[in-house]
């Protein structure tokens, strides 16, 4: 390794220690603290810590390095995220944030789900917390993946100990500093991503002659890859874009609307994650096309295209910038990361340790659980990145499609229909997680190939859900008068 990049490197893993440190010193008293900020982000650092925390290696990893294979016609993923992030931020944040405070203070999604409902079995509880350990456990695994390849391809490290340094870092700081830690370094991590994004591709682009000789090269290559429509069926199209119905269902992600300080907050923080979207969607999409070209100018033959940030971070710029852009790597792995292990922390206290074990807790005693609920997930997680042929696109896609199968259209309907009953979205999310993982895993075609060989599983998921949900709320019960009052009060504490 360069001295210049581990110069920088090593000002940067100081920089996210610190920032847990005064996170820790801050605002980890009490469960609410540790787990939710005690609801204060401001509109730049939620919306930034809610793209960070999204666009997690994939996108300096997992996106160029699909481009780089199929040219513009993997763009339909980013433009399907991008329209599903907006919906959400329009739909979803303003009244996540309002019904979870009215709902007696809810701060997990789990914990959102049996208050909402009145669900005094706590099976909604139960069942959404094993979804989020599940599908989280995998999730995390494929940013601790991203993270052994960086330092095997960019340091010639070893992929295990690669594995060892990206969860430790995290751990530590989440371990300490908690939901705020998380935040605030999502914030730092989302500026070194944004600029990142924006260098690479633009020094890039003019080492192989502007946009012309980007034209050129790439249609020497293959002229489909530069049509957006090329090679791709309206399936295919279907599939892609459908990865922006998983907004809906991500507990890391909508999590950070629920910690945002106030709903009139919400109008200037999605303009500012959505700016931020756009820009580093952009940039993921053109480092990946560009960087074929140049691979291709320079005669160099790429092994992992989802290398080529790495690759071109590493030729094109001086040691200690190089060491800054693989920081911006990390940084989008570990965003990700910390995120998911709060997430999946919290659901373990709250939700298990709270409820059957020890109702009567001490807020420092839950902390606690909370802290060692984050080495645990962390470790197992380790466990199954050991492999290091893993993919990371594919690991997220999985998960990706769990969450917003199984959460999406319960947290849509509860948010916006009264009617919703409790056995609706017990049915709906339970149908959900099992349409997807009956997609990928049964091999029920001819050839034993699974469905999600014909489409990305996360649409029969969804429209599953979303119908039991709907059904069996309509078919049953009305819900009861305190329920429905409470989704009224809701919704003029957010209108007026």
């Amino acid at each position: 390794m360069e001295t210049g990049q581990l110069i920088s490197l090593a000002l940067y893993f100081v920089l996210m220690l610190g920032i847990g440190l005064y996170a820790w010193r801050t605002s980890t008293d009490d469960v609410s603290g540790y787990m939710l900020g005690g609801r204060k982000l401001s509109p730049a650092v939620g919306s930034l810590s809610a793209g960070a925390s999204d666009m997690s290696g994939w996108m300096l990893l997992g996106l160029p390095g699909a481009i780089y294979v199929s040219g513009l016609s993997a763009s339909w993923i980013a433009i399907g995220l991008f329209i599903g992030a907006l919906a959400n931020w329009i739909v979803v944040a303003p009244r996540l944030r309002v019904h979870t405070e009215v709902a007696d203070d809810a701060i997990t999604i789990p914990d959102y789900f049996e208050k909402r409902f009145a669900d005094n079995s706590h099976m909604l509880r139960v069942i959404s917390s094993i979804v989020i350990i599940i599908f989280f456990t995998l999730y995390t695994s494929s940013g601790v993946v991203a993270g052994g390849k960086l330092f095997e391809s960019a340091f010639g490290a070893d992929y295990a100990l690669g594995l060892w340094i990206t969860a430790g870092v995290v751990v530590v700081y989440t371990l300490f500093g908690g939901f705020l830690a998380a935040s605030l370094t999502d914030f730092v991590q989302g500026c070194i991503m944004f600029v990142a994004l924006v260098l690479v591709p633009v020094v890039a682009l003019t080492d192989i002659g502007g946009m012309e000789g980007l034209r050129t090269t790439i249609s020497g290559i293959n002229p489909e890859m530069l049509n957006l429509f090329g090679g791709v069926t309206l399936i295919g199209v279907i599939s892609a874009m459908a990865w922006g119905l998983g907004y809906f269902g991500q507990p890391h992600i909508i999590v950070r609307f629920m910690a945002i300080r106030s709903v009139k907050d919400m109008p200037r923080a999605r303009n500012i994650g959505m700016t931020w979207m756009g820009v580093t969607l952009i940039g993921a999409l053109s480092t990946g096309l560009i960087g074929l070209a140049w691979a291709t100018q320079n005669g160099l033959a790429v092994d992992d295209p989802e290398t080529i940030f790495i690759l071109l971070s590493q030729v094109l710029f001086h040691p200690l910038i190089a060491g800054f852009l693989l920081a911006a790597i990390l940084a989008a792995i570990m965003s990700t990361i910390s995120s998911q292990l709060l997430v999946s922390s919290s659901s373990l206290t709250e939700d298990f340790y709270r409820i059957y074990l020890r109702r009567d807790a001490s807020q420092g005693e839950l902390v606690l659980i909370g802290r060692l609920s984050v080495i645990a997930v962390s470790l197992v997680a380790i466990m199954l990145a050991y492999n290091p042929n893993n993919n990371v696109l594919g690991l997220v896609s999985n998960a990706w499609a769990g969450f917003g199968a199984a959460f999406g259209p319960i947290i849509l309907l509860s948010l916006t229909w009264n009617r919703m009953t409790r056995n609706g979205a017990l049915a709906g999310m339970i149908a959900g997680a099992v349409t997807v993982l009956a997609w990928i895993y049964v091999p029920i075609l001819a050839d034993g190939a699974t469905l999600s060989s014909l489409i990305y599983e996360i649409v029969p998921g969804f429209a599953v859900c979303g119908i039991v949900a709907i059904a069996v709320s309509l078919f049953g019960s009305e819900p009861d008068q305190a329920i429905a009052d409470t989704f009224e009060r809701a919704r003029a504490v957010r209108t007026g």
